[in-house]
């Protein structure tokens, strides 16, 4: 049970998400398929825990009028730069940009963006849940093939 907890906790973690929790539930000796079900799970709670969580501080925020004039310049600054590619790329851009396990992508900025520009909640968590599932499957691919690689590397020089 603490190799699952383990998973569960990396995979809700912002900095490790499931690049973390994948790795880490495999070096354990749990199956493939139990610790990916289990990383994807725990990562895709991430965005209605993150939304809900951004929302409400940001409407606690706003009644301060520093904090009001501030978000607001700069969500209009933003949007004017970035308006033309969100509906352009909308909800293929969200989930692409989830889905690529590197630093600084995954569900927590995934979540931040969607919320930021106020796009549909709906299609945003689905576009949220959909990179995940690419990204815990691009991860388990790159730990299944280097722990194979890593094999093959040891057994050739012993």
């Amino acid at each position: 049970m603490g190799q699952i907890l383990k998973i569960v906790i990396l995979s809700l973690l912002p900095i490790s998400e499931l690049r973390g929790g994948i790795p880490v539930g495999l070096a354990s000796g749990l199956s493939i398929p139990t610790v990916y079900l289990i990383a994807v799970i725990s990562n895709s709670l991430v965005f209605p825990i993150f939304y809900l969580f951004l929302s409400s501080v940001h409407h606690l925020f706003m009644r301060f009028r520093l904090y009001r004039k501030t978000f607001e310049k700069f969500l209009e600054k933003t949007r004017k730069r970035t308006h033309s590619k969100i509906e352009k790329y909308g909800f293929l851009g969200l989930t692409l940009f989830v889905a690529i396990p590197l630093p600084i992508t995954g569900a927590y900025t995934g979540t931040l963006a969607a919320w930021f520009f106020e796009m549909d909640i709906k299609k945003s968590f689905l576009a949220v849940l959909l990179g995940v599932v690419i990204a815990g499957i691009i991860v388990s691919l790159v730990c299944i093939l280097g722990i194979h690689f890593l094999d093959i590397f040891i057994k050739s020089n012993v």
